[in-house]
């Protein structure tokens, strides 16, 4: 028995399980080519996202486009550059909601906002905002809090494509009831509806919300620090970052943010194995809301 078991243990896997293998090593190399072309073309660092979401999105990303294979895809962005921004827009990943996580924001409204206040002058920084439904939420919340007149919030992200649909500030009329549900867990002080129109099935978001809102492209990878801020907001961003590049965005967020700035990051994410933590203190565990301690800012 020992003998027969032996030699079954020593016999090749079954050949669907070999081509299995020899796909998927085939499809990591065709990744990593695709992701070193990107960023050697034109200069957009995805090769410490994380992996196994990254090539979900590039797998999808060469259906969209009706290549054969994630070879086909890349001699395709090599060689079209009209491509590029499709391309980015399928590997960000532009998901939010309006006042998402409500007590978040309600952190925000009483713990923030109030020591924001002393400032005569306010800079947010909203990282990776996607398609604009947390930049108009804040700006609701720092309205009916008396700041938004004093306040510049800096909204950017990777696409140029999500950038657009965020100033445009155009959703589907649909999302507003779970939307003013919750605006009032959020603590919101007045109706959801007081802040955009509706027409044909779709509401466009107050155009005094984007009145102090600056939308900007800015790659966290590569690009340096973008402004002096007094609250940094970046949510479930880092999810997708492997642990070094975690390290150097957070380690530029530190030196964006004034003495006694704020950083509120995605509820999924934490700075508890991070190198930075020690730049940081945890001012809301539900929030996950901090403040920069105090030398540690570059400014």
């Amino acid at each position: 028995m020992t003998a027969d078991t032996d030699a079954q243990d020593d016999s090749p896997p079954p050949a669907s399980t070999a081509a299995a293998r020899d796909a998927l090593a085939l499809e990591t190399i065709e990744v990593d080519l695709f992701v070193e072309g990107l960023f050697r073309r034109y200069g957009y660092d995805f090769r410490d996202y994380g992996r196994a979401s990254l090539t979900r999105r590039v797998r999808n990303l060469a259906t969209a486009f009706g290549a054969a294979t994630i070879s086909d895809l890349t001699a395709g962005m090599l060689h079209a550059p009209e491509r590029l921004p499709d391309i980015i827009a399928g590997l960000s990943v532009p998901v939010s909601e309006f006042f998402r996580d409500p007590h978040v924001f309600l952190t925000l409204k009483e713990r923030v906002f109030p020591l924001l206040a002393s400032y005569p002058e306010i800079n947010i920084w909203q990282a990776g905002c996607a398609h604009g439904e947390e930049v108009y939420s804040l700006a609701i919340l720092l309205t009916e809090a008396g700041l938004y007149e004093r306040t510049r919030i800096f909204a950017t992200d990777i696409s140029k494509a999500a950038l657009t649909r965020a100033a445009e500030g155009i959703f589907p009329l649909q999302e507003a009831g779970e939307a003013a549900r919750r605006y009032r867990a959020a603590g919101g002080a007045a109706s959801f509806s007081d802040y955009f129109h509706a027409r044909y099935e779709l509401m466009k978001l107050d155009q005094k919300l984007t009145a102090n809102v600056t939308f900007a492209e800015h790659n966290l990878v590569t690009d340096g620090v973008f402004c002096e801020a007094h609250l940094i907001l970046c949510r479930n961003v880092l999810i997708y970052f492997t642990t070094p590049l975690q390290d150097k965005v957070l380690g530029r967020f530190a030196e964006s943010l004034v003495r006694g700035g704020f950083l509120c990051i995605g509820t999924r994410e934490n700075l508890e194995f991070s190198q930075a933590r020690n730049r940081f203190q945890l001012i809301d565990g539900a929030a996950q809301l901090y403040r920069l301690l105090p030398g540690t800012a570059a400014g």
